[in-house]
């Protein structure tokens, strides 16, 4: 199967990709991830962890990967309104993973701006007002994770 686009040809920000690196242990780093994400207005309604279920079920023998399924109820319950498709990548996760010990990666895309991209959202003034209030929330959160760690990337 051929993609219809060249994933490689898009810019990050099109597809709302952050990255930050966090100097500290695996579990704080999700502990602190959970507290900024609900301190700018998300709650987390949905957590786990693949590398504990996949080291379990196939022993994987993965570093630790844990994901936050991050949700803002009131943008979500706007965004069902829009589309009831979006659901089908509820939530907007936030991933944290260890690159080594002491050293953690958060990862997140903006399913709102990927709905759009994919044509599953419309492409409306409503929905543009969903991404940037998404958006406002996430930069928000990232430039908090900036506050604490040594590093923060863009994109790789």
């Amino acid at each position: 199967m051929s993609l219809p686009i060249d994933p490689a040809t898009i810019d990050p920000e099109a597809f709302g990709e952050k990255q930050a690196v966090l100097e500290m242990d695996h579990e704080a780093a999700i502990e602190h991830v959970r507290e900024v994400c609900e301190d700018v207005g998300f709650g987390i309604p949905v957590e786990f962890s693949p590398s504990e279920l996949l080291n379990e079920k196939v022993d994987a023998d993965r570093d630790p990967y844990y994901v936050l399924g991050a949700c803002n109820p009131e943008i979500a319950d706007r965004a069902l309104d829009e589309t009831p498709r979006i659901g089908g990548l509820f939530p907007c996760n936030m991933i944290v993973w260890q690159e080594e010990p002491g050293r953690q990666r958060v990862y997140h895309v903006s399913i709102m701006k990927i709905a759009r991209l994919l044509g599953t959202a419309p492409n409306n003034e409503e929905w543009a007002d969903i991404v940037d209030t998404t958006g406002d929330l996430t930069e928000e959160a990232f430039e908090r994770f900036d506050s604490v760690e040594t590093e923060t990337e863009d994109a790789d």
